[in-house]
């Protein structure tokens, strides 16, 4: 029987069929085979005696958070409360665009801004808008559902960004656990110990353990410079430029004209220089 991994704790994989839920292990063969079952695998599985028999072939995967076979990654970003970071959100986009994954930016706690921090921000959100992303913030759910539906979704971001929070809007029902910032460390606690996919209206929703730190894993600096979409629109005279060192670099001129953000050209620089 088929079916699709919808959550998995310790070593218990909870798989929906088209005739039911079961909670089933993975034969022993995978652990010998180094195959690790992720939430969203599609799998063969022998339902009498709850034993995952297969992993079918992935589209693609992430290792933070761990799920496979996933469309659209929504990247939540806090504006405060954690402050906001602009190095993990560029960050996260690199990692989802080189997985073939659609990013959309999700800002959250506009509220706690300063009157200065908001005139930042709307520059900011003005720019990943321009350079092609979709962006949109917690308040406007029915904007977002179009580009949900048929899909499966991971929400992802920083701890204490509030995607708990974010799923519950979308679905009363659910009532997943959520929790304030840490005062004394001004950050998030962790609520979520799982990956699990949750079926909502018309698509499928990951909520996600949060992270207060991410890398880039495998991924070499031609891949990474290719992920930053903006610099295609700049052309260097220098082939396979890193944009890095060379003097004439096409993409250091539109840094310097103020064409490109400065923060997310730094934010490339640490990335490269970290491979």
């Amino acid at each position: 029987m088929q079916g699709k991994i919808i959550k998995i704790i310790s070593n218990l994989c909870t798989v929906k069929t088209s005739v039911g839920t079961y909670d089933c292990i993975p034969r022993g063969k995978f652990r010998k085979e180094a195959i690790v079952p992720l939430v969203g695998d599609y799998c063969l599985i022998d339902p009498e005696n709850h034993y995952i028999l297969e992993i079918l072939p992935r589209k693609n995967e992430l290792a933070r958070p761990m799920i496979a076979n996933v469309d659209v990654a929504l990247i939540v970003t806090s504006v405060k409360q954690p402050n906001l970071s602009l190095s993990l959100l560029d960050k996260m986009i690199s990692i989802v665009l080189l997985n073939k994954i659609t990013p959309i930016l999700c800002f959250t706690k506009f509220d706690l801004a300063t009157k200065e921090e908001k005139q930042e921000l709307k520059k900011i959100i003005h720019y990943y808008k321009k350079i092609g992303f979709i962006v949109t913030d917690n308040k406007h759910l029915k904007k977002l559902m179009p580009y949900l539906k048929k899909k499966v979704v991971v929400i992802t971001g920083q701890t204490g960004a509030g995607k708990s929070t974010f799923i519950n809007k979308m679905d009363k029902n659910l009532h997943l656990k959520t929790d304030e910032i840490s005062q004394s460390l001004g950050r998030g606690k962790h609520t979520t110990r799982h990956v699990e996919l949750f079926s909502i209206k018309n698509f499928y929703i990951a909520d996600t353990p949060g992270f207060s730190s991410l890398e880039i894993q495998n991924k070499s600096k031609e891949e990474i410079r290719d992920s930053f979409v903006e610099f295609q629109n700049y052309p260097c005279p220098f082939k396979n430029c890193l944009h890095d060192k060379e003097k004439d670099c096409g993409v250091k001129r539109a840094v310097e004209e103020k064409k490109i953000l400065k923060s997310r050209y730094q934010n490339y620089l640490e990335f490269i220089k970290n491979i």
